[in-house]
């Protein structure tokens, strides 16, 4: 039995997520759809973590076990490629150790929410729209004590199977891109809707209407009602995943 990594991207838009739901598309089903026609038996892929209904993966990472040959893991991606939905696309299959596991040896995740502040008919589906002046300032400065958090429960969504909701920020950073504006956030692991509740804080805190001291506040309440609303999840990518000894991944 041998293992494979996977390096791929998706439009999340016309999906319920990554992961396998009951009568709704995937990304992990049309995969598993595909590689299973291909290689002419069922297979299992694991995917290096889950994204909700919308939220869209500039690059996202699997493994998947084979008990058989795969003689130019170059020509089953092309061949792939032309058989897999246009919002989906494979840029890598190789052989990896057979311990080695695209969730559990992930070190650190990196998401991007872009946000729209003028119109713009070409981002409307990876933007959020949003009208009016922020100070990205005060946004920046309330980003800056995620860092000095770990349980991140206020932003995380209720009633989820999960073991802990602590997480370890390192970076999160507002910036301009392409007249974007837009937030990026490092961390080891995310909960479910973490970053959309995050952002969706955070603009509180740049409309005026939530002061530095409450944002650090409801971190510290641990209460998902004290947050913010989550933003859409079209404006969502996940942008980066990093590995030991894979290197780092973009």
């Amino acid at each position: 039995m041998k293992r494979y990594f996977i390096h791929l991207a998706y439009n999340g838009t016309n999906y319920c997520g990554w992961q396998i739901q009951p009568q709704s598309p995937s990304v992990q089903g049309e995969l598993e759809r595909c590689l299973g026609l291909k290689l002419g038996c069922a297979v299992g892929i694991t995917g290096c973590g889950r994204t909700d209904t919308g939220v869209h993966a500039r690059n996202y990472y699997a493994h998947f076990d084979y008990d058989g040959v795969i003689g130019d893991p170059d020509e089953l991606t092309y061949r792939l490629n032309l058989f897999l939905p246009s919002d989906i696309v494979i840029y890598r299959i190789w052989e990896v150790d057979p311990e080695a596991h695209a969730r559990f040896d992930a070190v650190s995740r990196t998401y991007h929410y872009y946000i729209a502040q003028q119109k713009n008919p070409f981002h409307l589906g990876d933007a959020y729209y949003l009208y009016g002046n922020l100070d990205v300032n005060k946004m920046q400065t309330a980003a800056n004590e995620l860092l000095n958090h770990s349980d991140f429960t206020s932003f995380s969504k209720l009633h989820t199977q999960v073991k802990t909701n602590n997480c370890k920020v390192m970076e999160a950073v507002w910036f301009e891109q392409d007249g974007l504006l837009v937030f990026r956030i490092k961390a080891d692991r995310f909960l479910r809707n973490m970053v959309r509740a995050i952002v969706g804080t955070l603009l509180e805190v740049g409309k005026g209407k939530m002061s530095l001291e409450a944002f650090r506040d409801i971190i510290e309440r641990r209460d998902r009602c004290a947050a913010g609303e989550s933003v859409p999840a079209h404006g969502l990518f996940l942008e980066a995943v990093d590995y030991e000894g894979l290197g780092t991944t973009k």
